[in-house]
């Protein structure tokens, strides 16, 4: 609303496939979160969890510098991370309009990497409730 409407800014493609890209991206960056929530001890210990994470992740996504540009040992690692993924199906969907049949790899790599983050969170959390009773 804000970039189409206020900004005047023409976006290429799909909105609605760029929402179900961002609401699997949160998904993903959720249980990441909540992963980590799950190995720290307190809220201070979380905290720096998050910057430790966060940072690295955001700047080597490619949304700043392009993969490409980075050694093949980071752009490998960073294959693991949900914001690079987001941000190759962001700029497909938004700059080249790109459909479902181009970024149904990396909507797939979102869910396996959210599903995968919230079942070892859930199975940490219920480990940690169980111990606590």
């Amino acid at each position: 609303f804000i970039v189409r409407g206020l900004l005047q800014v023409p976006v290429e493609g799909s909105i609605i496939l760029f929402l179900t890209g961002a609401a699997l991206h949160l998904f993903a960056t959720t249980s990441m979160g909540i992963f980590l929530a799950t190995l720290a001890r307190n809220m201070p210990q979380f905290g720096m969890l998050m910057v430790l994470f966060l940072l690295p992740l955001q700047m080597l996504s490619g949304s700043n510098t392009p993969r490409e540009s980075m050694p093949d040992l980071v752009q490998n690692i960073m294959l693991l991370a949900p914001t690079t993924h987001f941000v190759e199906l962001s700029q497909a969907i938004l700059f080249r309009s790109a459909g479902l049949g181009v970024v149904w790899k990396q909507f797939l790599v979102l869910l396996l990497i959210g599903s995968v983050l919230f079942s070892i969170s859930l199975a940490r959390f219920r480990k940690a409730i169980n111990h606590m009773a």
